[in-house]
């Protein structure tokens, strides 16, 4: 697909990632592509505390909006037959140039999570860390994702959190809702352009179910006692995160 068939808000959001990846990500993927241990997150969760992956070896797994790629490689390292995939050319060319440094080495297709060229029912997991899970519009690339997976198959999801989202503005996060639930879906941020979809809980397991999907696990991510602010990721403190959940990772599988 070329830039100019993508929807206006993918080449919004693209052009946006293409900026992130000179200024911060570029730098920042090659430690991420050398941690040795899987985490979840701003406050980086251990995957060892939470077991959400479980045993990954010999599994077919495709990343949906995998950026520079970085947790494609951590599976891949742990056995699982990885694709990642995503609409930006930039963040691709660096998780290929790692790909060239470290010597590990899995498909990467420039696609959006919404149209995704990879044959029905060839996956065991469907994986997005944020990627498309806030990236790309819920209502096109959940059935994707149910047409990716085999039956039985798991979906696993790393978003913001609803509470999160609710209580964003441009200025950082508030104790104060800042935005309604009934009806949160598209939200186009006015300093950026950036647009980002969110869906409410309710909403959200509806749209899974109505896609053949049944609700396994819900994590709710809070920031470690001893966690620090990240240093990009700023628009979350440590303060309201141990309060609140920042964080939300959704576990879900596919009927058979």
């Amino acid at each position: 697909m070329s830039s100019s068939d993508l929807p206006d808000y993918v080449r919004q959001n693209v052009a946006n990632w293409t900026e992130a990846n000179a200024e911060y990500t570029d730098a920042a993927a090659s430690a991420a592509w050398a941690q040795e241990e899987i985490t979840w997150g701003v406050w980086e969760t251990p995957e060892s505390q939470l077991n959400v992956l479980g045993d990954v070896r010999d599994l077919d797994i495709v990343e949906l909006g995998c950026g520079t790629a970085y947790f494609s490689a951590w599976l891949a390292r742990r056995g699982a037959r990885v694709v990642g995939v995503d609409p930006t050319p930039a963040q691709l060319e660096t998780a290929r140039r790692l790909q060239r440094e470290t010597g590990l080495e899995f498909p990467l297709i420039e696609a959006t999570g919404e149209d995704v060229p990879l044959p029905d029912a060839s996956f065991d997991i469907v994986h997005s860390e944020y990627g498309a899970a806030i990236w790309a519009d819920p209502n096109r690339w959940i059935p994707e994702a149910a047409r990716l997976l085999r039956p039985g198959g798991r979906l696993i999801v790393l978003r913001n959190s609803t509470l999160v989202t609710l209580c964003m503005t441009l200025e950082g996060i508030r104790e104060q809702l800042a935005r309604p639930q009934r009806g949160l879906y598209w939200i186009e941020w006015p300093d950026t352009g950036e647009v980002e979809f969110h869906l409410g809980p309710g909403d959200w397991i509806e749209l899974l179910r109505a896609n053949a999907f049944e609700v396994e696990r819900l994590v709710e991510l809070f920031a470690q006692p001893d966690a620090e602010t990240h240093t990009y990721y700023k628009y979350v403190t440590t303060e309201w995160a141990r309060q609140w959940p920042a964080e939300e990772i959704w576990v879900a599988r596919k009927r058979g």
